[in-house]
């Protein structure tokens, strides 16, 4: 039997200056997640990325995951797996440094 599996763009080519969460999206069915991060550009002095995995029973309440985050300070491809997680999935993201600016592109696999 194939496994399920399912990929949802969740930012496209947006630009953040602030923190910011992902949308929430419903994981309930899946067993396993990816998190695909694909910054294209980081500018600002010292700016980092770190983008924290929560996880929710309801998609209203949120609570971060018991791992670490994933901390990006360079443009590129990066990804962060995740199992045993709720009904629901997002990315809390925060920005660090002095006028940190991001743009990128935010994928979440997901398989049964």
């Amino acid at each position: 039997m194939l496994r399920r599996f399912h990929t949802a763009v969740l930012e496209k080519n947006e630009t953040y200056t602030a923190d910011f969460e992902t949308e929430p999206y419903e994981t309930a069915w899946a067993s396993e997640a990816l998190w695909f991060v694909r910054v294209l550009d980081l500018a600002g002095s010292g700016a980092r990325l770190v983008a924290q995995p929560q996880m929710s029973p309801d998609g209203l309440f949120w609570c971060d995951m018991q791992q670490a985050p994933l901390e990006i300070s360079a443009p590129g491809l990066h990804a962060l797996a995740l199992r045993e997680f709720g009904g629901w999935l997002r990315l809390r993201c925060q920005l660090q440094g002095a006028n940190p600016k991001v743009k990128l592109l935010i994928y979440l696999a997901l398989k049964e």
